[in-house]
């Protein structure tokens, strides 16, 4: 268990303060900038320390598998963005989405999904949960009859995506969130597109948050990350036995280039989602965009929802592009600036096309309930120049 302390804010302190200090350990050189502790394990003063280590008596580290002063900054500094009392790094997001449900669920037990997924959540949902017993059910996300109707008494965890990828869909967190509780079940919520910053699950009723920090917080494509936050009640019972059973551990200099990346989120996220509003605009005058989805528009289909739980849009952007899979390859060869590639939240405009990629081994049957056409493409805007950036989109939509 990591013992980094985390600070509470004094007067209310900002995001972009708590992403740049939150968390912080020193050693005894006074450094500036976070340490990178590279160990492995740790020694101990006594026998009798070491056993208390174990017992969880002492505030220690103990190896870094459990824990690390690094990993444990950056578990800090993501607890004091999201408003959650506890934290809990692994090495990929999908990491973090597994251990939650995992955590959650036995032999026996049943989930209730939002059937709009990033493929590999659907993946665990559907395959690898029900191999050891965990039956599930998946519903239109928006449909909130639908929550409660496939609500089982053995019911003990919800699980949703909003904004989904790759469709952008956005459920009412606050509303499944009461239909959960009162179901007696946890609700757990990828907040990836929304990021911290723009989207608070948990004051909305969710019981635990789930990042893939390879994304925004990274923020520039080098290395892979992920976080669980929730209570230190859900945590402590759900969360920290599996992960030092199981060994997902985030790497220590993953953590370190995580932490350099949250000083700049603030930033980053806010000039790109004001740069996604506006190519959003432009594409959605574009004859051979033939469907245009983006959180920030009048024309969401929940465009109310998002207004009372968003504090701002997305950084992502999903377009049906006229003429189906080759209307959609033709426009993605023809782009320069941006680039085609399956990550998002990255500094670098990328564009990728879901239905041959992400979402590729579902039928097209399936693929169409999600939202997932053959034309669709999901646009991650970066840091470029918004003017360049719909230049690039102009040309290569002559192309199609």
């Amino acid at each position: 268990m990591s013992k980094a302390p985390h600070t509470p804010p004094r007067r209310n302190r900002h995001p972009e303060t708590e992403l740049v200090h939150a968390g912080t350990l020193r050693s005894q050189f006074g450094e500036t900038s976070e340490a990178l502790f590279l160990t492995q394990g740790h020694v101990y003063d006594s026998a009798e320390q070491c056993e208390k280590r174990f017992l969880g008596e002492d505030a220690g580290f103990i190896y870094a598998r459990f824990s690390n002063p690094t990993v444990g900054m950056f578990e800090a500094r993501m607890a004091a963005l999201e408003g959650a009392e506890a934290a809990r790094a692994t090495a990929t997001g999908m990491a973090a989405v597994t251990a939650a449900l995992m955590g959650l669920t036995k032999a026996g037990d049943h989930i209730v999904a939002a059937r709009a997924l990033f493929g590999s959540c659907r993946y665990v949902i559907e395959e690898l949960l029900p191999r050891f017993g965990v039956e599930s059910t998946l519903v239109d996300g928006t449909d909130l009859a639908a929550w409660q109707a496939a609500v089982r008494p053995n019911t003990t965890a919800f699980f949703l995506e909003s904004p989904a990828n790759p469709t952008l869909e956005v459920i009412d967190i606050e509303a499944v969130a009461k239909i959960a509780k009162s179901a007696g079940a946890k609700l757990v919520v990828d907040n990836v597109f929304a990021t911290p910053l723009w989207q608070k699950p948990l004051a909305l009723g969710a019981d635990c948050v789930t990042y893939s920090a390879t994304k925004h917080i990274d923020g520039q494509g080098r290395c892979l990350g992920g976080v669980i936050l929730a209570s230190k009640e859900f945590i402590e019972n759900n969360v920290h036995t599996l992960l030092r059973q199981t060994g997902p551990a985030m790497s220590p200099f993953n953590a370190w280039v995580l932490l350099k990346g949250l000083e700049t989120l603030a930033l980053r996220v806010q000039r790109q989602s004001e740069s996604a509003a506006r190519i959003a605009d432009w594409l959605a005058t574009q004859k051979k965009v033939t469907r245009l989805v983006f959180p920030g528009r009048k024309d969401h289909p929940q465009a109310a929802i998002i207004a009372r739980q968003m504090g701002g849009p997305s950084t992502l952007i999903a377009a049906e592009i006229e003429g189906g899979k080759a209307g959609a390859f033709r426009f993605l060869n023809a782009l320069r600036v941006f680039r085609i590639s399956n990550n998002l939240g990255d500094a670098k405009s990328l564009a990728v096309h879901p239905a041959t990629t992400t979402h590729q081994r579902f039928t097209p049957e399936v693929r169409a309930s999600m939202g997932v056409g053959e034309g669709l493409v999901r646009l991650s805007v970066g840091l470029e120049h918004p003017d360049d950036l719909i230049a690039d989109l102009e040309d290569a939509l002559a192309a199609v």
